[in-house]
């Protein structure tokens, strides 16, 4: 878990810096990259652990962790990027 949780701590404030950051109409744009920095790192985080055991449940639980935060980021700023 020690190589999993700065991944969703990442998208956590990924997706609050695109609702703050952004302007509204292109928070739907933004969350996409913010996922895709969170992919990238959790293959960087996994490569420099060098640890074979659990590898794949590491990536999975890394990359659902932040598919699930940003799915709840869109929940609440897609109606706002559409009323923009």
């Amino acid at each position: 878990m020690k190589s999993v949780v700065p991944v969703w701590l990442v998208a956590v404030l990924g997706a609050v810096s695109v609702a703050v950051l952004a302007e509204p109409e292109n928070y739907l744009v933004f969350l996409p990259v913010v996922l895709g920095v969170t992919t990238l790192l959790t293959f960087g985080i996994q490569l420099g652990i060098r640890r074979k055991e659990g590898y794949v449940n590491r990536v999975t639980a890394s990359v659902t962790g932040a598919v699930v935060i940003l799915i709840l980021a869109t929940v609440v700023l897609a109606p706002i990027s559409f009323s923009a």
